[in-house]
């Protein structure tokens, strides 16, 4: 005599299909709060080297930056803000700060950038 066992289903429940959704759309989130903060990263490490080709003092170079966070809408860090040493190069810039960025409620996440012409003069 032969049993006949019911086939297992196989494939994804219901519930796994909302967890998935929901754990897609977390890091959705995540990353639409999270790509502004490192473009303008970018941005800032773009104008740190055109502040630095663009003048010879620390002041040059300071207004250049604030000069150029205007036209690239800049808002993390200011000329004054910049870390100028100089090294057998001639001058280097660096800065260096901190975006702290609203999840939901009392959590936020804290991304610390740095960044320099010349990353061996800051380390």
């Amino acid at each position: 005599m032969r049993s006949w066992s019911k086939p297992r289903e196989q494939g994804l429940g219901l519930i796994g299909l909302l967890f998935i959704l929901l754990l897609m759309a977390g890091v959705g989130l995540l990353t639409m709060r999270i790509v502004p903060s490192v473009t303008e990263y970018y941005t800032i490490k773009k104008a740190i080297v055109v502040a630095k080709d663009m003048g010879t003092t620390p002041n040059e170079i300071r207004s250049s930056f604030d000069k150029q966070a205007q036209v690239d809408y800049i808002e993390a860090i200011q000329g004054k803000d910049l870390l100028i040493a100089r090294s057998e190069q001639g001058l280097e810039v660096g800065f260096s700060y901190e975006k702290r960025i609203r999840l939901v409620g009392p959590a936020s996440l804290v991304i610390d950038y740095r960044g320099a012409t010349l990353p061996l003069v800051w380390e």
